[in-house]
């Protein structure tokens, strides 16, 4: 039988869907409707929304928020200041209908401050290097790296 949940006493976690195993550590918030597998690892300083469901065996490093629609399969490494985004054009006080999903399939790891743009899907045991900025899905077994971003107009 596996222990029961870790949930630091400095964590805010209002979620009772934690799986045996798994620890949520210092200064994170996990909100109540949010979906934690088993024997996953949640370091300090991480946000998760509601609508995020995590699989069994997932790190997620510090400094890492996850936003509702977000969906992450089992053995998922997420690196430190990974930013997911959920909604392609934000304004303040404005909210979509509902948010774009975004998925990580089992196997992927995710490399220090990598940005995941909404609506994507990561393939099976795909690499994002670190500081990446992913526009477009991954296919299984991909490897991307490198910044999207172009200067396409210089202002004077």
């Amino acid at each position: 039988m596996q222990e029961a949940a870790f949930i630091h006493p400095l964590a805010d976690c209002q979620s009772p869907h934690i799986g045996n195993g798994s620890r949520v550590w210092q200064f994170c918030v996990v909100l109540a409707h949010a979906v934690i597998g088993r024997n996953c690892n949640i370091s300090s300083h991480c946000f998760i929304e509601n609508d995020v469901q995590l699989g069994d065996n997932v790190t997620v490093k510090c400094g890492v928020y996850l936003w509702d629609g977000l969906r992450v399969e089992d053995d998922v490494f997420i690196g430190p200041n990974v930013t997911f985004t959920n909604d392609k054009h934000p304004h303040s006080k404005v909210y979509p209908d509902a948010f774009l999903s975004t998925t990580i399939k089992a196997g992927a790891a995710l490399g220090a401050g990598a940005v995941i743009l909404p609506g994507l899907t990561i393939g099976r045991n795909a690499v994002i290097g670190a500081g990446a900025v992913v526009t477009h899905d991954v296919p299984d077994n991909g490897l991307v790296y490198g910044d999207a971003a172009r200067l396409r107009l210089r202002q004077p």
